[in-house]
């Protein structure tokens, strides 16, 4: 991993070009443009607007030498999650690229996987159920929620599909009067078939179905599903070398190849494959998923920018500024790194987002002129899928004008007419977006996250920071329940809160 003499050369190139206008950056090298971006499948990526020259992009690649070797023992799982002593062989799910044995039999069970899924698609195609219920939280909501409604034009129509993901039973009470029991199916996605927010949705639902429709279930915990009521033959698996925020791929995407079909959900796979290959295949200088690393590392770390936008002009993509949250803080927010010592820079930044160009009309204000610069993913879409070409030229011209205008700025007539300039930010289009593209898309940023997780010496496949919470909660339901008085919680101030939620809850 770099050491400090790294991160401190790359501060000094960042001090170097601290007064170089952006439109300068452009203007002094007529070919950066072009240099500066590159093609992988359907996705064009431009890094011409961030700020760094050819000289900071030389020791930002200084930094990734071990990338390499990094991504081939990711491929061949190695043991890449030390604190819970695993590999993570996400990729195995979709490519054959991984040469050492526990990548091979992960393929294998994978493959086995699939095509049981296959025949499970099949048997509620050839059934009268109508409506699909996803329930799931993380990892096992987030992606085949994403998936579904970014891939809509690709839905057959055959089901229905819903998603509940949250332990307010808002959802539920509201799903309920659309559904017809005796023609719904139920598929509960948690790895250990323990998630509080899975079980208490699912409880609700099965009994609401008494008996009616169907319960599936994709989990590493067979038993455990089938205690709670489901034919064993219809639980699919998951493996402990899949984390769930990189679960999509797996038999965590049933509800996808429901809604879209097993051929389509075949091709989102095909997507993945070739940015593996890509990854996997391409030395730093040429690989998509290196870049955008990089980039976000020199951004966080030698600009000292803490946040990141992701700005979709694309409806359909709605989620993808939350699937990403969880991909990259859950994997990144760590300070400690896989020895134990403290991490040397900081690491994991905010990352938000929304959609144009309705986001423009709303924070864009703060990113043009707001006290912080704040760095971007602006994504678009070549071919739009509707007939009405006017409305897609306006939203492609939104993009291109707000990427331009953060980085250059204006100087404007008065001081409160001026526009810093100087926001860096990339810009990703999809020829189209459809599952192949979206697959590449979302594996891109896995292997940006890997990537980061390596150059900071970080373990991007364990979230022992979201276990504190989860353990007080389950502390707090005696309570809440009226089993014991506020008076026995040790936190005063969660003592007052509950003692004022138990004088005005009604019921």
């Amino acid at each position: 991993m770099p050491n400090n003499d790294s991160w401190s050369g790359l501060r000094a190139h960042a001090a170097r070009l601290a007064d170089v206008p952006m439109g300068g950056l452009l203007a002094g090298d007529p070919a950066r443009a072009r240099e500066f971006s590159m093609r992988v499948g359907p996705i064009h990526a431009c890094f011409a607007r961030q700020r760094y020259d050819a000289a900071a992009l030389d020791g930002l690649f200084a930094l990734a030498t071990g990338l390499p070797g990094a991504f081939r023992r990711l491929f061949d799982g190695a043991q890449v999650n030390p604190s819970e002593q695993r590999p993570a062989l996400h990729t195995a799910l979709r490519s054959d690229l991984g040469r050492g044995p526990a990548a091979t039999a992960a393929r294998a069970e994978a493959l086995a996987a699939r095509e049981r899924m296959a025949a499970l698609v099949a048997e509620l195609e050839a059934s009268d159920i109508t409506d699909i219920v996803n329930i799931g939280i993380g990892g096992s909501d987030l992606g085949p929620r994403l998936a579904v409604q970014s891939l809509a034009e690709f839905d057959r129509g055959r089901f229905r599909t819903h998603f509940l993901y949250n332990a307010d039973a808002s959802g539920v009470h509201r799903l309920l009067p659309q559904l017809d029991p005796a023609r719904t199916a139920l598929v509960l996605v948690s790895k250990s078939f323990g998630t509080q927010e899975t079980l208490l949705n699912g409880g609700i639902l099965k009994d609401w179905l008494a008996g009616r429709g169907r319960l599936y279930a994709v989990s590493a915990a067979v038993d455990r599903a089938v205690a709670f009521g489901v034919p064993a033959e219809r639980v699919l698996p998951m493996w402990d070398w899949v984390g769930g925020r990189y679960s999509l791929w797996s038999a965590v995407g049933f509800s996808v190849a429901l809604a879209l079909g097993m051929a389509r959900f075949e091709e989102l796979l095909a997507g993945a494959a070739d940015m593996d290959r890509h990854v996997l295949e391409s030395p730093p200088e040429r690989n998509l998923a290196v870049w955008h690393a990089l980039t976000l590392a020199w951004n966080r770390d030698a600009l000292g920018l803490a946040t990141h936008a992701v700005l979709p002009y694309d409806e359909r993509l709605d989620l993808l500024p939350d699937y990403l949250q969880q991909l990259v803080m859950e994997s990144l927010g760590k300070t400690v790194r896989t020895d134990d010592s403290p991490a040397p820079v900081p690491t994991v930044p905010v990352l938000w987002g929304a959609t144009g160009t309705t986001s423009q009309h709303s924070f864009f204000q703060a990113l043009h002129q707001g006290s912080d610069a704040v760095p971007a993913d602006f994504i678009g879409v070549v071919t739009p899928a509707h007939p009405y070409p006017e409305s897609h030229r306006a939203v492609l011209a939104n993009l291109l004008a707000q990427s331009e205008a953060l980085a250059n700025g204006s100087p404007g007539r008065t001081p409160q007419k001026h526009y810093p300039g100087g926001r860096p930010n990339t810009v990703l289009l999809l020829d189209a977006l459809d599952p192949r593209s979206l697959g590449g898309l979302l594996v891109m940023y896995e292997h940006s996250v890997y990537a980061l997780s390596v150059l900071w010496g970080i373990n991007a496949f364990d979230q022992w920071g979201v276990e504190l919470g989860k353990e007080l909660a389950s502390r707090l339901l005696p309570a809440l329940a009226g089993e014991h008085a506020p008076a026995a919680i040790d936190d005063p101030v969660t003592r007052l809160l509950l003692s004022e939620i138990q004088a005005r809850r009604k019921g």
